[in-house]
């Protein structure tokens, strides 16, 4: 049959199951959102700003496995979208982004709303098109969902001219797999390293396994847990991580790193093997390498990407594949193993150690009758709905607070942004979960800067009757920053204070929605189940006025080593 671009594009995105395409139309792709219009495959959210489409397609794919979609046009269209495309390559999220682009004739004129869309985007996507034949783009757009969600996940932008939008040619759906020569990602580990690693791990005296958010996006929880069962070691996860292992569980320590516990960043240090899968290192979590490599101790490294094996830290057994066929093979290894093995090592001493560790109370805070302290908020959150919320953060200290204090047991029900430490993601990552996932609780944990950088998603949220709760601790301050200006600049407060801050509850009522503000400790609990079960089918916005002194403890010094914890203000 004879279809225009647009027409395929539409169609390309219904035969890959799509169900909701986040976007703001423009010049260059109002042919696209025509045949948007006269077609009911999927449903289209209108965004009010370009970075909120990205964030919200990419929460929508980090909370249901699924790719997801946003439509931008071009020019400023695009480049408003970069910081959303960013934010999910640094955190691996399976997304394709289609864009719109001047005329082919017109591109490299500086023609109205052009600019180079591959040029600004090859450094943050995992692979870009643009499309110069209509006879390409259903293939184009078929490859782009492949990459997407193959091997190491990520964004993948198709840019398409308007002029291409309009052209026709003839179109047969294809199906089955892609082939791509040059794109082969392995997905089974080799054996032998997996023996290897087996053999060490049975052998350890005092092991430790490590976590990280490739975990959740390889669907591998369940393989974890039984990892975690059967070597009766501590489990750690990173902050993309958590909910791999449940929080319940006392083989949990933790999550390690800057702002980790005691007990994890201890059991990272002293442990003589370490099992690493799907985490990659990273500076906030080990710190400075020097210090790391103080400790002896042998490193099994598992992950999808070979090129962050041994990027940062130096991995003994590396085993390339995804995540869950290795640990699947992994797991039955090590039950051969221990059933051949009749003398097993004893762990008591490791976990007589660790114990000694938690009996620190890392996590410990002076509650108040007087003032809210943000972390109580986190803690009530976290008993009013059970532990079962999806809960989106914004960045900053109450993101780390909700790390910490909110204790997730399910993988993808903890959405942030990791990598590139996005402020304003909180509510339209909160769109994208419900959309994907309608009917169950969502909570915003977000504060007075970050919220108000897409505060105007409220409008989205009340066309499409978006119900989440959102948890601002407003402390007047970049409470981060606040904390490393007293840390490290001699409480010099050089543009942290937010000192002339909208009234949020009437700003909530103003788009329609139910504001609250909770200033009494002893209000915290009664404003939570009244938001949950009273307001249960409105957006709620809670603007809870705490402590503005409060830190985040522990804390890692950027450039110290896991060890070289503060634990509180008594260590500054």
């Amino acid at each position: 049959m004879e279809l225009n671009g647009a027409d395929i594009v539409v169609r390309c995105l219904a035969e890959e199951g799509v169900e909701h395409v986040f976007g703001y139309p423009g010049g260059s792709v109002l042919y696209i959102y025509d045949a948007i219009f006269k077609q009911d495959k999927f449903k289209h959210i209108l965004v009010r700003h370009e970075q909120a489409a990205v964030h919200a397609a990419d929460a929508y794919s980090r909370s249901s496995d699924k790719v997801g979609v946003a439509l931008v046009t071009s020019g400023p269209g695009v480049t408003n979208a970069v910081t959303g495309i960013a934010t999910a390559y640094m955190d691996s999220v399976p997304m394709v982004i289609i864009s719109g682009q001047a005329p082919t004739h017109a591109i490299g004129e500086d023609a109205f709303q052009e600019c180079d869309t591959v040029g600004i985007t090859r450094p943050c996507v995992k692979h870009n098109y643009l499309v110069r034949d209509v006879k390409d783009l259903a293939e184009t757009l078929r490859r782009a969902f492949y990459l997407a969600r193959s091997g190491r996940p990520g964004p993948v932008l198709v840019d398409i001219p308007k002029d291409i939008t309009v052209a026709t040619c003839k179109f047969t759906p294809k199906r089955g797999p892609v082939q791509l020569r040059s794109y082969m990602p392995v997905l089974k580990g080799h054996q032998g390293q997996i023996k290897k690693a087996v053999q060490l791990l049975a052998g350890a005296d005092r092991p430790m396994i490590y976590v990280g958010g490739g975990v959740v996006l390889g669907d591998a929880s369940a393989e974890l847990r039984q990892l975690v069962e059967l070597a009766g070691a501590p489990c750690t996860t990173t902050l993309m991580g958590l909910g791999a292992f449940p929080a319940r569980d006392p083989k949990f320590v933790g999550m390690p790193g800057m702002h980790g516990t005691y007990e994890a960043n201890m059991a990272m240090q002293h442990c003589d093997v370490l099992v690493a899968v799907g985490a990659r290192f990273d500076d906030r979590v080990i710190g400075n390498p020097r210090n790391f490599a103080q400790q002896p101790r042998k490193i099994i490294h598992i992950d999808i990407d070979p090129s962050s094996i041994s990027k940062r830290v130096r991995a003994d057994v590396p085993i390339v594949g995804h995540v869950k066929d290795v640990l699947q093979e992994f797991n039955g290894f090590l039950a051969q193993a221990q059933a051949a093995d009749a003398k097993r090592p004893d762990l008591s001493k490791w976990w007589q150690q660790i114990e000694s560790w938690r009996d620190r109370k890392c996590l410990d805070y002076a509650n108040s009758d007087e003032v809210i302290k943000p972390q109580f908020v986190i803690q009530k959150l976290s008993e009013i709905t059970g532990g079962n919320a999806f809960v989106t953060s914004d960045v900053g200290q109450h993101q780390m607070w909700a790390a910490q204090y909110y204790g997730f047991n399910e993988p993808r029900r903890w959405i942030n942004s990791g990598g590139l430490g996005t402020m304003g993601v909180g509510l339209p990552y909160a769109m994208g979960v419900q959309m994907a996932n309608p009917g169950h609780d969502v909570a915003v944990i977000t504060g007075e800067a970050s919220i108000q950088m897409n505060i105007q998603e409220l409008s989205t949220c009340h066309q499409y009757r978006l119900t989440p709760k959102i948890v601002c601790l407003n402390n007047r301050f970049l409470g981060m920053v606040r904390q490393w200006q007293q840390i490290d600049y001699g409480s010099r407060y050089s543009e942290s204070y937010m000192d002339s801050l909208p009234d949020f509850v009437k700003v909530a009522e103003a788009y329609g929605h139910v504001g609250l503000r909770i200033e009494r400790p002893a209000d915290v609990e009664p404003a939570l189940r009244e938001a949950f079960s009273k307001h249960k089918e409105r957006l709620v916005f809670l603007d809870f006025i705490t402590d503005r002194t409060e830190n985040v403890w522990p804390m890692v010094k950027a450039g110290r080593g896991l060890t070289e914890m503060l634990l509180g203000s008594e260590d500054l």
